[in-house]
């Protein structure tokens, strides 16, 4: 498990609060353990997913962005490496690779936004 340092452009209580936010996030996949997510998740969050190609599926509201990121946080085999979160006020990018039960993996990155304390925007991207 290879984890990243949260580097901050112009550090404030605001991308302090992100920071932690995303740092908490981060841990739920590095340690397939989706216990926090809830408490992490605005009501309406919205996830634009990697898959399926080319423009993702949308997933909107907790219990669908909960549901989605627990299925990931637990699939048996596999795990992110993280390469880089940058904060800036209530915006976050998450740079990582993922690998698969196969062996394979696949690099990417999720644009996230926070607010009142809790992730209400994901977007991922992934090469390929």
């Amino acid at each position: 498990m290879k984890r990243d340092s949260i580097m901050t452009l112009h550090p404030d209580d605001h991308s302090g609060q992100t920071a932690e936010i995303m740092r908490r996030f981060n841990d739920v996949f590095q340690l397939h353990d989706p216990s926090a997510l809830p408490e992490l998740i605005a009501e309406e969050c919205v996830i634009e997913n990697t898959v399926p190609a080319p423009d993702g599926a949308r997933h909107a509201g907790r219990q669908a962005c909960v549901q989605l990121w627990s299925a990931i946080a637990t699939q048996p085999g596999t795990r992110f490496d993280l390469e880089e979160t940058f904060v800036a006020g209530d915006r976050a990018t998450i740079r990582w690779r993922y690998w698969m039960a196969d062996g394979n993996s696949v690099r990417g990155v999720n644009l996230m936004r926070v607010k009142d304390g809790r992730i209400v925007e994901a977007m991922g991207y992934v090469k390929g």
